[in-house]
């Protein structure tokens, strides 16, 4: 609060006002006894014309003061209920980009703008402001992040040493009873002193005489402009904050024989970013987004709802944009704060698929003794497709959950699997993993071992495959070799995968047993 004396003479008694105000009396002054104002000095020298100046003074003055406190300039606040648009990029990596536009009325010249309403996980120094239509008039000189939110123990701390009214009700008076009580601490349980006695903790609800300074309700954007215009301004902000992101999930369908399947695209995108993006433009990009390190405010948040919507129409609309892609919504969308929604990428139907049997072995086989017993090697079941236009794809598609079904003899839908992919160009191969197969026995045998020095070694293999299916298969059996290595011999024919790899693809008719073998020279 500032204190003030007005005097007769010379402006003498305005020394301790503020130098905005002051300036201002000073003109004020000079106007009151400019040629236009005052007609003759006899008619100013009069006892009532100067008490009317005294009191034009003083009320200038007070103008000042009043709207010097903040910022030396009127206060001005800003919600979402002056939001024209909004736009929301969001990425994989739990980041989001918000670009919103609001009309704003400000007072010409120098004030504050309280920008409510932002994300409560924003990165303040990414925060970018322009006026629209008028560029060249508005500024951003000084901006500061408001975060300590307001809540009944910070309440509290700031009366720590101060006197406040406790109302408790009397059930046995049938009454309610006020005391006035002194906090001297707010760590981990309250003290009071009430007269002269110590109280640790009291029952009752506490009343504050008013809401203390520096603490505010939601997350706010303060800053100190300069305005040079009368007109109301269209803001354009634009920030990054953490705490929402997007994945996909597929949904795959197998036919019966497992050689075609319908394939359903799904985004879901998880806002925990501490705002509300109402009829928000949405963008999702695909990529991996190098970011350097910063510390962030950690706060954890829970899923609030789950919005699921079927659509027959492709929701997004795909882009290549620098090394990523984007997909843009074809719609306007809303997206609460503490809400997972799914809406839905693309669907296909009649993606031709591959199902194949895979066993594989490992290195370590080569260069040691076995024991001489059989060892059981798992089957892996895999299932692909080619991500291409033939192929009814084609679409980039982003990193994610594959969750495979099929239906079963009654018709029940059953799950069968899932794998994730990552992020896949059109034209690229998708391999899935499924699980093991139940009905094919793989068995492995060392039938021969020499060590021909001390970094050669030579080994033979006996390979058994039983198929108990009702149908003829193939498995692909897939060694890792290392080294200088030569297969000397084998009862199938290989094709090399790489340079330390091949793969023997063995037919197994139903219900019957397969022995393949193969002898195998290492250097190390």
């Amino acid at each position: 609060m500032h204190f003030f004396l007005l005097s007769h003479g010379g402006g003498r008694g305005i020394a301790s006002i503020p130098e905005s105000a002051r300036k201002g009396v000073h003109e004020i002054k000079t106007m009151i006894y400019s040629e236009r104002l005052v007609k003759n000095t006899h008619y100013m020298e009069t006892g009532r014309n100067m008490m009317k100046i005294r009191i034009i003074l003083f009320c200038v003055i007070a103008l000042f003061i009043a709207t010097s406190a903040m910022g030396e300039g009127p206060v001005s606040k800003s919600t979402a209920e002056d939001q024209t648009g909004v736009e929301i990029t969001v990425y994989n990596s739990n980041l989001g980009l918000v670009k919103e536009t609001r009309r704003v009325e400000i007072p010409s010249g120098q004030g504050e703008l309280r920008f409510m309403d932002v994300a409560s996980r924003i990165n303040p120094v990414t925060v970018h402001v322009k006026s629209v239509n008028s560029p060249e008039l508005f500024a951003v000189i000084e901006q500061n992040y408001e975060y300590d939110l307001m809540n009944e123990k910070k309440l509290l701390d700031k009366y720590v040493g101060k006197k406040i009214k406790i109302i408790d009700w009397n059930r046995y008076q049938d009454r309610k009873d006020t005391v006035e009580a002194e906090l001297l601490s707010n760590n981990q349980g309250q003290v009071y002193r009430i007269g002269s006695e110590i109280y640790l903790g009291h029952p009752g609800v506490k009343v504050l005489p008013e809401l203390p300074e520096n603490l505010i309700a939601k997350p706010t954007l303060t800053w100190l402009y300069r305005n040079g215009s009368k007109r109301p301004h269209n803001l354009e902000v634009s920030y990054l904050t953490d705490g929402v992101s997007w994945k996909a999930d597929y949904v795959l369908v197998l036919n019966e024989d497992d050689t075609s399947t319908d394939v359903s695209g799904w985004v879901t995108i998880d806002n925990k970013s501490g705002a509300t993006y109402r009829d928000a433009t949405l963008q999702l990009v695909a990529g991996k987004i190098h970011r350097a390190e910063r510390r962030s405010l950690d706060r954890a948040y829970g899923m609030k709802s789950m919005v699921m919507k079927e659509a027959a129409e492709p929701q997004f609309k795909e882009k290549a944009f620098y090394e990523y892609h984007i997909y843009d919504l074809q719609r306007k969308t809303t997206i609460k704060d503490r809400q997972t929604k799914q809406i839905s990428l693309f669907e296909a139907a009649g993606v031709g698929v591959n199902k194949e049997f895979l066993v594989h072995g490992t290195r370590a086989y080569f260069t040691s003794r076995a024991r001489g017993e059989k060892t059981k090697n798992p089957v892996s079941v895999y299932i692909k497709f080619k991500n291409s236009k033939d192929n009814n794809l084609g679409m980039p598609l982003p990193e994610g959950v594959m969750r495979l079904y099929k239906k079963d003899e009654k018709g029940s839908q059953q799950f069968i699997g899932e794998d994730r992919i990552e992020h896949t160009p059109g034209n690229e191969e998708v391999k899935l993993k499924t699980g093991e197969a139940f009905d094919i026995v793989v068995e492995r045998r060392q039938k021969d071992f020499k060590k021909l020095s001390t970094k050669l070694y030579e080994s033979e293999w006996e390979i058994t495959l039983r198929n108990r299916k009702k149908e003829d298969i193939v498995v692909g059996v897939i060694e890792p070799f290392f080294g200088n290595w030569q297969l000397i011999e084998s009862s199938h024919p290989y094709k090399k995968v790489d340079a330390f790899t091949v793969r023997f693809d063995v037919t197994i008719p139903k219900d019957k047993e397969v022995k393949m073998t193969y002898r195998i020279r290492v250097g190390i």
